[in-house]
């Protein structure tokens, strides 16, 4: 692949979301109606931007194509991801806000409510513009908000066509059990022959139903080539169109905050395969990388 890196991974395009999060890391189970002490902190966020964090954190050269509303929110959000190394291809729009989502976190689990502001403005035009600017890009990778969202599914759908016009191999994060539900079996359609997806188990059984993670993997080898079922600290399981079957477990570590850790996740696993790793291999880097995600606050990596 062309325009390898330092990590020795070719220059890949992340195209999605950025986000503004409000995380909020509760005491105990949320009081409903009333009162629940947390820590609360401001800090990027978004699938896309965050995956893109975690690969410049580990050397890659990575390009980030999104939106952010025109406003100081945008900005900083922009700044932050310029600092740590990542080339960031993002339009203004100006009267929209930079998107906000307020995470609540407590016991492993966390719960999003989302303002997807200006990546729902997210266009074709700008995608197709961000990929003619990086010639020597050898991967796309795909946040499924871009496709889940309405506003933004002709940019999504352009991305993943430009990238299998010029070449690039292709991922797609399934992004969220919810959305994937409401826009029913089409999303199947949006991703057919993509390189690799990468679902969680709940997107899994949405995508495939109640069966093992395994066999939820091999049925959706009938859409992409490669699949892989993050299970969180029950470990992954990698399967191949080919036949192929691996299993990994996850590093045993104490969980403070889980916000992210799928896009460490995915961000081990693609600069581990795309270097030429076997899947155990990628799995294992993936594995270690989601599991320093949830040993602290926040979902990018520590400055």
């Amino acid at each position: 692949m062309p325009g390898r890196h330092s990590s020795g991974t070719p220059r890949m395009v992340v195209v999605g979301d950025v986000i503004t999060d409000v995380l909020a890391v509760l005491s105990g189970p949320l009081a409903t109606g009333s009162d629940t002490a947390a820590g609360i902190r401001f800090s990027g966020g978004g699938q896309a931007a965050n995956t893109a964090a975690w690969l410049a954190g580990q050397g890659a050269a990575v390009t980030l194509v999104a939106a952010v509303g025109d406003d100081e929110t945008g900005r900083e959000r922009v700044a932050e991801l310029t600092r740590i190394g990542v080339d960031c291809a993002v339009e203004r729009h100006e009267g929209y806000p930079t998107g906000t989502v307020i995470v609540l976190a407590h016991d492993g689990e966390r719960t999003m409510i989302s303002q997807r502001g200006a990546n729902l403005r997210l266009t074709a035009a700008h995608v197709d513009a961000a990929l003619a600017a990086a010639p020597g890009a050898g991967h796309l990778h795909l946040s499924a908000y871009t496709l889940l969202d309405v506003g933004s599914r002709g940019a999504g759908l352009r991305a993943l066509a430009t990238a299998r016009e010029r070449g690039l191999t292709v991922s797609v994060d399934a992004a969220s059990a919810a959305p994937l539900r409401r826009v029913g079996g089409a999303f199947l359609t949006w991703v057919r022959d993509v390189d690799l997806l990468l679902v969680n188990t709940d997107e899994a059984t949405v995508l495939a139903g109640g069966l093992d993670p395994a066999a939820q993997a091999r049925a959706l080898t009938a859409v992409a080539h490669r699949v892989v079922v993050k299970r969180g600290a029950a470990g992954a399981v990698w399967v191949e169109r080919g036949g192929v079957v691996e299993f990994a477990p996850a590093p045993g570590v104490d969980v403070v905050d889980v916000t992210g850790a799928g896009d460490a996740f995915a961000a081990g696993l693609l600069t581990a395969w795309l270097a030429g790793a076997d899947p155990r291999a990628a799995l294992a880097r993936a594995g270690d990388l989601g599991a320093l995600a949830v040993t602290t606050v926040g979902a990018r990596p520590a400055p």
